[in-house]
């Protein structure tokens, strides 16, 4: 990322900036109120950056290793800090993505105020604020001094680095805990999956699957030699803690991460070649990159064993398991289908045992398009399509530019595209130590020159 300088004029794109304070007439009304302690200059205004970005580093470093209430803690933090800023700092224009938010948001108050039951849909539209808290401090910070992306990066990278390496050594202790992951019902009856500090082989596949775009984009963009090294090893240890999590959905996402880095990085490297090159490259690079996952598929057992099941249909006790939820999520969308029941996880417990079938409880919708319908209605799936399109066009948009921001906007728009296939049949994004990783993503995008164009 390029340093405050060449940043300038990035801060009032998302409303929120250093830049000079609009005229009151053009700042829309619901950022009136900042910028009402724009005058103080104490020591508190003068370091909340370093407050901020400390508090954050902290924050994504301790994803997988903080307890939940020590992330509770850091995100309530964050979003303290976001209010006081704010307070400190003149209101630019709500930018592209910040407006999808903020539709969302208001989509998700209403939902819970509509609710069956509106004191459980609060619970899980406070964690929805707080979570905004934690992404409006990431596009101010990033905003006002960009130096901050490598280092939240960083954070990031240890903290995965530490938790990728515990899950590799539970291979060489006591299998036992592990063989629990081991369903005698599946077609991979007997597979030994990690689960590091996360308790669940699922979740630390989804914990991994945004880092690792991100990990490759800093090796490209880090100067130092150990830097890069750094980043290489968060990387390829990274990458073999995911597969041994065997997890259909995060090998999926994987391919989807690295493989839509790969071909966007392609396509930046080939953008000064013969038109005809420019159309081939991409083509051959993709044929290339399926050739391998065959022959992989076709000559490692496990492998082989894994994507079978997911063609098993209902033979599979996962896939009959989810398909049995998904029947039930879709009842609950046909009930309410304008405003849903309302945001978060308590509120989806109370309501989906009316609907369920025996034996087939669940915590989610195991699909994030259908947990979007369920809790937001068919407004709230729209919302969530219409940020992701922003999202997507808001980095694609930097694929052909030159300045330093394009190599961290690719990393985010692939770790997107990863979480969204992951997210087709799972809905482990939730979780608080996938979803800030998300956010981090959507704050990066935010803060590109052309936020405000979208």
């Amino acid at each position: 990322m390029p340093n405050p300088a060449t940043h300038a004029a990035v801060g009032s794109a998302e409303g929120g900036g250093t830049d000079a304070p609009e005229h009151e007439s053009r700042v829309p009304w619901l950022l009136r109120w900042q910028g009402l302690f724009a005058s103080s200059s104490g020591p508190l205004a003068r370091n909340l950056p370093l407050l901020a970005g400390l508090v954050l580093c902290a924050l994504m470093a301790g994803l997988p290793l903080v307890t939940r209430a020590g992330l509770s803690l850091l995100i309530l933090s964050s979003g303290l800090l976001w209010l006081i800023w704010a307070l400190c700092t003149p209101a630019g224009r709500i930018g592209p993505i910040s407006g999808w938010l903020l539709l969302m948001l208001g989509l998700a108050v209403l939902a819970t105020g509509f609710s069956p039951v509106p004191t459980a849909a609060a619970k899980g539209l406070l964690k929805l604020v707080s979570y905004l808290g934690v992404y409006a401090l990431m596009r101010q910070l990033l905003a006002t001094a960009p130096v901050w992306w490598d280092r939240i990066v960083a954070a990031l990278l240890g903290g995965q680095l530490i938790t990728a390496v515990i899950g590799i050594r539970q291979l060489y202790a006591d299998s036992s805990a592990l063989a629990r992951w081991s369903d005698p019902n599946s077609v991979a009856e007997g597979t030994v999956r990690i689960y590091s500090t996360l308790g669940n082989p699922n979740l630390l596949a989804g914990y991994l699957l945004p880092i690792l775009p991100l990990a490759a984009v800093a090796m490209l963009c880090w100067r130092r030699p150990m830097a890069r090294l750094y980043a290489l090893s968060a990387l390829l240890i990274g990458v073999a803690a995911l597969m041994l999590t065997y997890s259909r959905g995060g090998w999926l996402g994987l391919v989807g991460a690295l493989g839509s880095l790969a071909l966007l990085l392609a396509l930046r490297a080939s953008r000064h070649w013969s038109p005809l090159l420019r159309r081939l490259f991409p083509l051959l690079l993709l044929l290339g990159g399926a050739l391998v996952l065959v022959v992989a598929v076709s000559q490692v057992e496990a492998l082989r064993v894994r994507v079978l099941s997911l063609v098993a249909g209902r033979e599979d006790s996962s896939n009959n398991f989810r398909i049995n939820v998904w029947m039930a999520a879709l009842q609950m969308v046909q009930d309410r289908p304008w405003l849903g029941i309302g945001p978060g996880n308590t509120i989806f417990n109370l309501i989906y045992p009316l609907y369920q079938q025996p034996k087939f409880n669940a915590l989610s919708a195991y699909s994030i398009p259908l947990e979007l319908a369920v809790e937001g209605g068919i407004p709230g799936l729209l919302a969530g399509l219409g940020l992701l399109q922003c999202s997507l066009r808001q980095g694609l948009s930097q694929l052909r530019r030159e300045h330093p921001h394009v190599l961290p906007a690719l990393g985010a728009v692939a770790a997107i595209v990863g979480l969204c296939v992951q997210g087709l049949t799972d809905t482990i994004f939730f979780r608080p130590e996938v979803q800030l990783t998300g956010w981090f993503c959507l704050a990066t995008l935010a803060t590109l020159p052309l936020a405000a164009d979208g």
